[in-house]
């Protein structure tokens, strides 16, 4: 009996932490990937706002035990938000998300690179004769 209440608080107490967080950095997008088993995509809402994302999510559990001496049941319910600081070389309007098999995958796409812009300099004549005519006197 003890065994089977333990592997319950187990459960419980898994569904109150967070989720782990896995961040991967190809040569052109940065991705990260959590870990949300038991969760459905309805439960699950992702934003961004300026230069943060956020993935936010409700879980909700159900275990139950029935045995010929006892009978257990635990509802664990739980909401957890994850925010992550983005790199300004993020293009927010390209970001993307799937959610497959308990794994939330946000793909993060680089922005193009700004490229600095040369400015040419107009001499004004104006300027240039006044200077011409101090230096004849």
């Amino acid at each position: 009996m003890l065994a089977s209440l333990h592997s319950v608080g187990e459960a419980t107490q898994a569904i109150k932490s967070l989720p782990s967080l896995l961040l991967e950095k190809p040569d052109n997008a940065r991705t990260e990937k959590a870990e949300l088993p038991g969760m459905k995509e309805e439960d699950i809402d992702i934003s961004v706002v300026g230069d943060t994302l956020t993935i936010k999510g409700e879980r909700k559990a159900e275990t139950e035990v029935k045995d010929e001496d006892y009978y257990c049941c635990e509802r664990s319910y739980g909401t957890f938000t994850r925010s992550i600081g983005l790199p300004s070389t993020v293009d927010a309007k390209k970001i993307e998300a799937s959610f497959e098999g308990g794994v939330l995958e946000v793909s993060l796409p680089k922005a193009p690179e700004v490229k600095p812009k040369k400015v040419p300099i107009a001499v004004k004549k104006a300027a240039s004769a006044k200077k011409e005519e101090r230096a004849s006197k």
